[in-house]
């Protein structure tokens, strides 16, 4: 952590209710004292000293989550800190976090309630005095704003998350009013990344917030440590830290005041009756003034208001006094000579002098009292949904061997079973096969959802098995959608995160399967870049995330980082939290019937189900994920080029790489280049064609796996028969996509320079 710069500040600032107007002929070391005294802590005083010098109108920013009533705290303490900040010339942006509180399941999740409360304490601030002339004070609804620049927006919210580690974005769930050993959701890791991201959204110079919010207001200095952060969000200087007082409770122990605990706290609207009686009750121990609470009070609430704390006693008690400072009463309180008896009344009387305005809006203000019984009403029946925790019993059975031909070209009078055999002979695992059964039954044209992640070159297994499957999908009347999912590639720091590469890649990708004869007639596949639909339809896409992170505990969404291949042991950041809250939000913003990946993507699409409760939930079709060609590699390895075949890989390559594969005689079982039979050469030609000479057996045609499996565990097909009839087969089918990087210049240029990307 950098070194701090903290000193007092300097309590006799501008009073609340006759606010400086204007910062017109102040000093710069004026602005300084009024600004430096909102902060209890100010990282770092150098900064603001030459940012006060150097612009007229700094921003700063401030926010509340609209969750339910109104503390003196968040009423009376912030309008002094802005009334300071504005008489210093500062411009306050204040963020109204509605989607944070939505986040944090405040008001049951429930936005409209959200945003009475949010109206609700606008009005307070306006009854009570918040200085509104001119310009100076904005105020800004999140889900508004971000929606209007999402792109931008998100953007900085998925840097944050893949900048940052998971233990660190941890650290700041203090903000939520959490800790660290709360039984956590998603939320409360998206929910730091995204009030990090709103500090340089909203261009703020200063970040004025309590001492709660004190570690991600850190996070954000700590992001412009790197440079290219800087230059990326247009900004020289890291936001300057103004961490206010935090009023603790009014009961014993209590460091911080709770909406949940009426007596802790007095309320913006309480009655004078309420007033009395909670300050009545309070703990004010006599003659102690660290941990008091009624003092506390007078501290940060009334001198700053008045400027003077006055007392009323009998002469026989001492009289009536008027303390200007609260060492002058810190001196009185802890040497005897002013008790408890005496200071809760006059503190009564202050607190309720400051409400009465509130009350009397409240009253008198139509459109005001309407507001605040909707707040009312809301508390007292909140609306609590219950997130569905359990795993879904599921039924898994073994697909259809008989596979269909990919080339059927149209589903037009085919029978419901035969549909239901090409789509199910797709998957080597089907959740729920009854559930598909009745979809094509009920449903001509299904949604069927396809996702990739360009993030380098392309694998046979992403190539020739994609379209062994969507074209088999396609055949049976689906349509396919598949989402190019630039953004969760960058998540996943693929192409180092630069999403102009991981674009360009996915048209290299697109590129390939066109050669290849993905069947794009009848507008049957749609290819959709994930950046340009989000942003699209915004107000769409991030809600269902954030919904999806609120209602999913951490372990439940760490449980699917296999889809990003990744482990929970991995060292990991807050992008691997996003990452599957967005996959999952990805099939209900596509309105996917059925989901068809591979194995690895199998947890993330039974949470979209789990996600499920009165709508249809998402058939998953998982298929099967093809090994690196190499002994115990179960899956194939960009990063180790020897373990897979690339679609542009040269005759050469080919030969070579099937060469030297793992291929045992007479094994079957994890036999890498039976599977690509099995799975790519089989499926692509309906056989497998074995060139051998008269004493060897002569040749032979396999049309069945089961045929060529029978005869290579007897011993009649030997390895080295095998690897080269895969590398002629594999030859002939790679062929068409060389012919197409050779011949056409467009595909040739964009070859040329994913290979200046060093590819892997």
């Amino acid at each position: 952590m950098e070194a701090l710069s903290i000193s007092s500040p300097d309590d006799q600032g501008p009073s609340s209710n006759s606010p400086i107007s204007t910062s017109q002929g102040m000093s710069v070391e004026e602005k300084f004292r009024i600004v430096r005294s909102v902060g209890e802590e100010c990282i770092q005083e150098d900064e603001l000293l030459n940012l006060l010098s150097k612009k007229l109108d700094p921003v700063c920013y401030d926010g509340f989550e609209p969750s339910g009533r109104m503390h003196i705290a968040q009423g009376v303490m912030k309008i002094i800190s802005v009334n300071k900040m504005t008489s210093a010339g500062c411009k306050v942006k204040i963020w109204i976090a509605d989607w944070f509180a939505q986040l944090n399941n405040k008001m049951g999740g429930d936005l409209n309630k959200i945003h009475d409360v949010g109206e609700y304490m606008i009005e307070i601030w306006k009854a009570v005095g918040l200085n509104l002339l001119g310009d100076q004070v904005e105020f800004l609804w999140s889900s508004k704003e971000i929606n209007s620049k999402a792109k931008e927006y998100w953007s900085r919210v998925m840097n944050i998350a893949r900048r940052n580690t998971l233990s660190r974005i941890l650290r700041c769930v203090q903000i939520m009013g959490r800790s660290e050993q709360d039984e956590l959701t998603a939320a409360q890791i998206l929910y730091p990344c995204m009030q990090c991201a709103d500090i340089f959204f909203l261009e703020a110079d200063i970040c004025q917030l309590g001492m709660d919010q004190r570690k991600v207001n850190v996070l954000a200095r700590e992001y412009c440590d790197d440079r290219k952060n800087c230059d990326d969000i247009k900004r020289k200087n890291k936001p300057i830290i103004l961490s206010h007082h935090m009023l603790p409770g009014l009961q014993q122990g209590q460091e911080k005041m709770s909406k949940s605990n009426p007596l802790s706290s007095i309320f913006m609207e309480d009655e004078e009756a309420e007033v009395n009686r909670k300050i009545k009750e309070a703990y004010c121990p006599p003659m102690v003034v660290q941990g008091n609470p009624c003092l506390e009070y007078i501290k940060y609430i009334i001198l700053p208001w008045f400027h003077e704390f006055k007392v009323k006693r009998t002469a026989d008690n001492g009289g009536e006094k008027t303390f200007k400072s609260f060492e002058e009463l810190a001196v009185d309180y802890e040497g005897g000579n002013l008790h408890p008896a005496d200071l809760k009344p006059a503190l009564s009387e202050a607190l309720n002098r400051i409400l009465q305005p509130v009350r009397d809006h409240f009253k008198n203000d139509p459109s005001a009292k309407e507001k605040l019984e909707k707040v009312k009403l809301s508390i007292a029946h909140p609306f609590i949904e219950s997130p569905t925790d359990n795993m879904e019993t599921q039924s898994i059975s073994s697909p259809n061997q008989a596979a269909s031909n990919f080339s059927i070209s149209t589903s037009e009078g085919m029978s419901v079973e035969e549909k239901f055999r090409i789509v199910r002979s797709v998957g080597e695992e089907c959740i729920q096969e009854d559930e598909l059964l009745n979809l094509l039954s009920k449903n001509p044209e299904p949604i069927c959802y396809d996702m990739f992640e360009p993030s380098g070159r392309m694998h046979i297994a992403q190539g020739l098995m994609k379209i062994i499957s969507v074209n088999k999908m396609t055949s049976a009347g689906c349509k396919v959608k598949i989402w190019i999912a630039d953004w969760l590639a960058r998540l996943n720091n693929k192409m180092g995160g630069d999403l102009k590469k991981i674009e360009t890649f996915g048209k290299y990708m697109i590129e390939i399967w066109k050669a290849f004869g993905l069947n794009l007639q009848e507008n049957k596949v749609e290819f959709l870049l994930s950046s340009k639909e989000i942003k699209s339809r915004a107000h769409e896409y991030w809600p269902l995330v954030m919904r999806i992170a609120r209602r999913n505990k951490l372990p439940r969404i760490m449980g699917c980082l296999q889809l990003m291949g990744r482990s929970e042991q991995d060292e990991l950041t807050a992008a691997h939290i996003l990452y599957p809250c967005m996959q999952c939000a990805d099939v209900f913003f596509l309105k996917a019937d059925i989901c068809q990946m591979g194995m690895d993507q199998r947890e993330v699409n039974v949470l979209a189900r789990e996600c499920c409760e009165d709508i249809s939930k998402p058939i998953i079709l998982s298929h099967h994920i093809l090994p690196g060609l190499q002994q115990g590699q179960k899956k194939m390895s960009k990063s180790h080029p020897s373990s897979c075949i690339f679609m542009e890989d040269n005759e050469a390559e080919v030969n070579l790489k099937i060469k030297k594969a793992y291929c045992p005689p007479m094994e079957v079982q994890l036999n890498p280049c039976l599977e690509y039979i099995k799975h790519i050469i089989l499926p692509w030609f309906h056989e497998f064609k074995v060139e051998r000479s008269a004493d060897n057996g002569g040749e032979k045609t396999f049309k069945s796996f089961e045929e060529l499996a029978a005869d290579y565990e007897g011993g009649n097909l030997h390895p080295a028969d095998l690897k080269p009839a895969l590398s002629k087969a594999l030859n002939k089918i790679l062929q068409p996509v060389r012919d197409h990087f050779n011949n056409d210049p467009s595909a040739k240029k964009l070859l040329k320079e994913l290979k200046g990307y060093k590819m892997k």
